[in-house]
């Protein structure tokens, strides 16, 4: 009998220890929420996102925030604001991780800066973003507002960048490539106050799946 006892007794608490242990190593990880750019879609993380969970991260804490990308950004900006506080309150945490690509960077900095993001924002990453304008929006008719908000000296991008163009605790890093034909002149994408990193050259959609751009991003989601 002493032995029964002892026996439901050790297998009460190895499961005790199991219930509360995976729960915890499940929330240390960070959520991310993965924000594309100018006609852009939300399948294109997929390689990312896999890389992720191959390095250990929950899937279901890996998130794509798709939206229509011919509205401004600041239109962008609100529905990623409720989209992060959505994932916030689905995980139960204050911050997030926002890895960006190309314009998706606007819209994201401009919810930072405006509207609270420097309060549940971790890690910003901006891959190939024109954080201070590209020539190629030129190209682009102005009836299109993202496009107009995009080129050099748009009254967008000079209230974007006023005053801290890098505002909060939050981490900033901008990851530019020699070869990337969309963000004229390349070193655009950087921003005073962030990590700027120049990558091999690598053309500016494929840095969504390049492998060192990948490592950059595991590396600093963690």
């Amino acid at each position: 009998m002493r032995r029964l006892i002892s026996l439901l007794c050790g297998f009460t608490l190895a499961l005790t220890t199991l219930l509360h242990a995976t729960p915890a190593s499940a929330d240390s990880s960070t959520p991310v929420v993965f924000v594309h750019g100018f006609m852009g879609k939300g399948g294109q993380w997929n390689d990312m996102r896999a890389a992720l969970i191959d390095a250990g991260h929950p899937e279901d804490r890996l998130h794509v925030f798709s939206y229509d990308w011919l509205r401004s950004n600041t239109t962008i900006a609100g529905q990623l604001a409720d989209h992060v506080q959505g994932v916030r309150e689905r995980h139960g945490v204050e911050r997030v991780h926002l890895v960006t690509h190309s314009m998706g960077g606007l819209s994201s900095r401009y919810y930072i800066k405006n509207l609270g993001g420097t309060e549940t924002v971790d890690q910003w990453v901006s891959i190939g973003g024109p954080n201070n304008g590209t020539d190629i929006a030129n190209l682009c008719i102005s009836l299109i507002t993202p496009c107009a908000e995009m080129r050099h000296g748009s009254a967008f991008l000079n209230d974007l960048n006023s005053g801290d163009p890098t505002p909060g605790p939050v981490g900033y890093t901008t990851l530019r490539s020699p070869c990337d034909l969309v963000i004229s002149p390349v070193d655009s994408t950087s921003l005073p106050g962030a990590n700027n990193i120049r990558t091999g050259c690598v053309e500016h959609i494929s840095m969504m799946w390049n492998g060192e751009v990948i490592d950059h991003v595991r590396d600093i989601v963690g």
